[in-house]
């Protein structure tokens, strides 16, 4: 299995599990909370098949990369992301997250450019931010978040139950675009993820993404559902083609937040538009 060590705590390595597929213009998939790379299992072989090198990796705390007790913030997972970038000399690459995801992609290329990247892709996006404040009527009040952590902490798998069938809409889509099997799948790799990772991600996604958006300098895709009720499209979505110079948004009618597994004919011939 292919590893990236991206620091250490302790007398341990930090290292990042990730998988490297096929050949030509590469694309990395970035996972969202509280899944793992596996979960890119519906555009991978369509990337594949169209010709594309695609990359897919475990954050920290997630999936198979190690479990550490630091590093939960987004200058971390930037930094994780562009570790692994130098190591496989990633060049001309497009950058595609989803949910938490996005927010490595904006972060990255607000820190460390464009240099080798050519495109991104932010699917059900975190961006600009998620609080609410004066500033940012839009957001999500304090108060929620301070419910997920109290939620987390009394019954970490209780809240899983609760996020998961959020993030699916089962109460509307059981049945028709999402199974019983594939719920459980999305909630063995959660339960799998760090206890302590499960936790700190949460004030992460309060991160302000304000001052990144404007120095992205490269074409984006944004697609996601008019029904996320994970990350709220008039929050998020919808606001970023004022901020962002060269942007091309998708709404997918009656989508839930994971569109990519509920929806992926939609989203992976958006995807495969935006890369020809």
């Amino acid at each position: 299995m292919p590893y990236v060590t991206v620091g250490k705590e302790n007398s341990g390595s930090i290292e990042i599990y990730y998988e490297d597929h096929g050949t030509g213009a590469p694309v990395v998939l970035i996972h969202g909370y509280p899944l793992s790379g596996a979960s890119w299992e519906k555009q991978v072989p369509v990337l594949l098949e169209a010709g594309h090198r695609v990359i897919t990796y475990d954050r920290r705390g997630f999936g198979n990369s190690s479990q550490p007790t630091i590093g939960y913030d987004y200058d971390t997972f930037a930094g994780d992301l562009g570790t692994l970038m130098e190591k496989l000399d990633l060049r001309d690459a497009t950058l595609v997250g989803f949910s938490m995801g996005t927010g490595e992609v904006t972060r990255y290329l607000g820190t460390y450019g464009s240099e080798r990247v050519v495109k991104a892709a932010l699917f059900g996006p975190i961006p600009p931010f998620l609080l609410q404040a004066d500033d940012n009527p839009k957001g999500v009040p304090q108060s929620v978040f301070d419910g997920f952590m109290e939620s987390i902490r009394r019954d970490r798998y209780a809240w899983f139950k609760f996020f998961l069938d959020n993030f699916y809409n089962v109460d509307k889509l059981h049945g028709t675009r999402i199974s019983d099997e594939a719920w459980n799948a999305s909630f063995e790799v959660a339960v799998g993820s760090s206890a302590y990772a499960t936790l700190a991600c949460v004030p992460t996604w309060l991160t302000d993404f304000r001052a990144d958006l404007p120095k992205i300098d490269v074409p984006v895709l944004v697609v996601q559902g008019t029904e996320d009720r994970i990350l709220p499209i008039d929050a998020t979505g919808r606001r970023l083609p004022d901020l962002v110079s060269d942007v091309r948004f998708i709404e997918i009618e009656g989508g839930p937040h994971n569109v990519g597994w509920t929806h992926p004919d939609e989203v992976n011939s958006a995807l495969m538009d935006f890369l020809k």
